[in-house]
């Protein structure tokens, strides 16, 4: 065939251009119909590698019922498509822009594109939230063509499927952490939907909130917010206030003032989200069992313990109802819930827990998956907290390690499983191992979610408080100014991280004795954290048992003795006797005690001589 092509060829006059797109010609006139089909089929993919089964699901979707696999042969062997490797194929350029033009003059163009799209939305819908490597190796072949889709060939998606390549992409990039790449496909589907449908529409909806999701994992909450709220008052309009959607954007407008500890505005959008999935759903429903959860994580975070304790309890409890003893959703449960025991100091509630969702997870997702290497991060936090260091680290280690093997070795979970391990490090006094895994979580965070986030200004705090601990002054003091001014910027001047950075660089000014420059930070750090955390939060004992340390320094015994007095008084109360926190309370008062009891005791004595 190859020969009578050619002896064709060489009558004819011209050369050169004219010579290959005859060429092209004849070969193409060579060929069955159904192997034309074929070729025209694959002049859709993108110019890189096409796995077969990709082509058989866009023959499957086209209706082509004719051998795919003996017409593939036969395309190979008139160099019209090449075989990379087995089942892996690829169409050269010119040889695509031919086919390409052929396709066109086909009658069943239309439905050939249609049923492309068809095949490479099947899979981008079949990429995860959070994709591992296995998912991650599945997809990656396929994303080129799903790009295909979305930028050439969305006229031929259906109004269902049109922002399904968008979203795919997506979420195969920022799973992976690549916000940056995430980003440009969830604003393409934002404008692809209002091109479409208008400024009302679901898809909009849907499009904004996946765009306010990524700006929320970027920590630019600014940018979020707006987006949470359109798509919320979107959703009313379209679906009417009550609906299983609002109550979800009313869910997420929620976590991001969590996030923002804006604690005030989103407890009462948790409890609304919590009574119409109720009302919506019924009192048994798994969204019920999650915004149980959501509501509780929060009293978590205000220190209302007792609050949040029962709401685990509950959710757990309709979860295992729901689902059944072994689900995903009932191991999340039992975390949280040992996160809040972890909290109050009920360690030994916490471990059974958490032990308990470390084996549930690997039976059901096996021994490798990101939420298995959460869990082993959660139990090794809780041996760190009880100072079983031995048993801490090789947990942490393993996490660190499964995480880059799922996720890849620049990701944020990364970064946080570093930053884990450095803490511990630090808690041992192993300040040459802590420093460079700070120092590679810090520039991980940096080179991923971009200098200004929260995630990073946390770093910036965790290395200068190891080089405190080192006594390297110089060198913590711009990184604690640098990380409360980012915290100020991004989360206002009124956070629980920002009076934490207040705290710290308080902490700072007292190891150096610069007593008049500590003061007023630890006051603002005590007095915001009231504001914000209520009177009786933990954090307002620690910060109460630090400005007492600050005056027990100066020797101002009068005045620190009745903050010490206080922050017990609130620890024994919210931690309970046997908590590290309040034992360490408990020890300053004594201690301070002791100090003044000599002076006393000179009293005493003189007083009974002058009597006596």
């Amino acid at each position: 065939m190859l020969a009578d092509i050619l002896t064709r060829l060489q009558k004819q006059a011209s050369a050169g251009e004219s010579g290959v797109a005859a060429a092209f010609e004849l070969n193409w006139q060579s060929l069955e119909p159904e192997a034309q089909k074929l070729a025209c089929l694959l002049s859709l993919f993108a110019l890189a590698p096409i796995p077969w089964s990709l082509v058989e699901s866009a023959a499957s979707y086209s209706d082509l019922e004719f051998d795919l696999k003996a017409n593939c042969t036969i395309l190979v062997e008139r160099y019209l498509l090449q075989e990379l490797a087995e089942d892996t194929y690829q169409v050269h350029d010119r040889i695509r822009e031919f086919l390409s033009d052929k396709l066109e003059e086909l009658a069943e163009a239309n439905e050939l594109k249609r049923g492309y799209c068809q095949a490479m939305v099947a899979v981008a819908e079949d990429i995860p939230q959070t994709p591992t490597l296995i998912d991650i190796a599945q997809a990656t072949l396929a994303i080129p063509h799903i790009e295909e889709t979305a930028t050439v060939y969305q006229a031929w998606l259906s109004n269902d499927d049109l922002i399904s390549p968008f979203v795919g992409l997506g979420r195969f990039y920022e799973g992976q952490g690549a916000y940056e790449q995430a980003l440009p496909w969830y604003k393409q589907s934002l404008l692809a939907a209002r091109e479409r449908f208008g400024e009302e529409h679901r898809d909009v909806a849907i499009s904004l909130t996946y765009l306010a999701g990524l700006y929320d994992s970027q920590g630019r909450y600014s940018e979020a917010e707006p987006l949470y709220i359109q798509a919320l008052a979107m959703y009313k309009r379209l679906l009417g206030d009550e609906h299983p959607n609002v109550a979800s954007s009313l869910n997420n407008l929620a976590l991001l003032y969590k996030s923002q500890g804006r604690y005030s505005e989103a407890e009462p959008l948790y409890i609304q989200a919590l009574a119409m999935t109720k009302r919506l759903l019924g009192d048994e429903h798994p969204n019920v069992a999650s915004s149980l959860n959501n509501l509780a994580a929060l009293y978590k975070s205000q220190g209302r313990y007792s609050e949040a304790e029962p709401l685990y309890i509950q959710a757990l409890a309709m979860t295992k109802r729901l689902l059944g003893d072994e689900h995903p959703n009932v191991a999340s449960s039992l975390n949280n819930l040992a996160a809040l025991y972890k909290s109050q100091g009920r360690y030994s509630e916490a471990e059974p827990l958490l032990i308990e969702a470390l084996a549930m997870r690997k039976r059901l997702l096996g021994d490798e998956h990101p939420d298995v290497a959460t869990s082993l991060n959660n139990l090794a936090g809780l041996y760190k907290s009880q100072g079983r260091y031995s048993e801490a680290e090789p947990l942490y280690i393993e996490a660190l390690a499964m995480t880059k093997r799922l996720l890849g070795d620049e990701h944020p979970n990364v970064a946080t499983s570093l930053n884990n391990l450095a803490a511990l490090y630090k808690s041992q006094g192993r300040y040459s191992d802590a420093e460079p895994l700070y120092i590679e979580a810090l520039a991980m965070r940096k080179r991923l979610l971009g200098d200004e986030h929260p995630n990073v200004a946390t770093s910036l705090n965790n290395l200068a408080a190891l080089y405190d601990s080192q006594g390297r002054y110089s060198e913590a003091e711009p990184l604690l100014i640098e990380a409360l001014a980012m915290r100020k910027r991004l989360l206002g001047d009124e956070h629980p991280d920002v009076a934490s950075s207040l705290n710290n660089l308080a902490a700072l000014y007292k190891s150096q004795g610069r007593y008049s420059e500590a003061k007023p930070l630890y006051i603002e750090d005590l007095a915001m954290t009231k504001r914000l955390l209520g009177d009786e939060h933990p954090n307002v004992a620690q910060s109460l048992n630090n400005l007492a340390a600050l005056y027990k320094s100066q020797g101002r015994y009068s005045e620190a003795e009745p903050l010490y007095i206080k922050a017990l008084e609130i620890a024994e109360k919210q931690l309970g006797a046997n908590h590290p926190n309040t034992i360490t309370y408990r020890k300053n008062l004594e201690d301070l005690r002791q100090n003044r009891q000599p002076w006393f005791r000179r009293m005493v004595a003189f007083v009974w001589r002058w009597f006596h």
